[in-house]
């Protein structure tokens, strides 16, 4: 998916916040959640979210969503990950 296109389908979902983040090689968040519901695209490298026993590995150009308080981890790949990432 284009960064475009995306932009565009998180408008029509009614995601009004939306920034660009970016992790460093290697690194991780352990186990959290976030107050907000988050729909992501992956711009360039590679995110690992883990949900419960559910482990899922995202790469450019696909897109990850996670519900409001849903507890996950976060492990990004040997050139790091950026994405761009609409809140709500």
């Amino acid at each position: 998916m284009e960064r475009e296109e995306f932009t565009q389908i998180l408008a029509r979902e009614g995601f009004k916040e939306v920034v660009t983040v970016t992790r460093e090689p290697d690194g991780f968040l352990d186990a959290h959640t976030h107050p907000f519901e988050a729909k992501a695209l992956i711009l360039r490298g590679e995110l690992q979210i883990k949900t419960g026993s559910a482990e899922q590995t995202y790469q450019a150009g696909q897109v990850f969503h996670l519900f409001a308080d849903e507890p996950h981890s976060e492990t990004y790949g040997p050139e790091g990950v950026a994405y761009l990432v609409g809140r709500k």
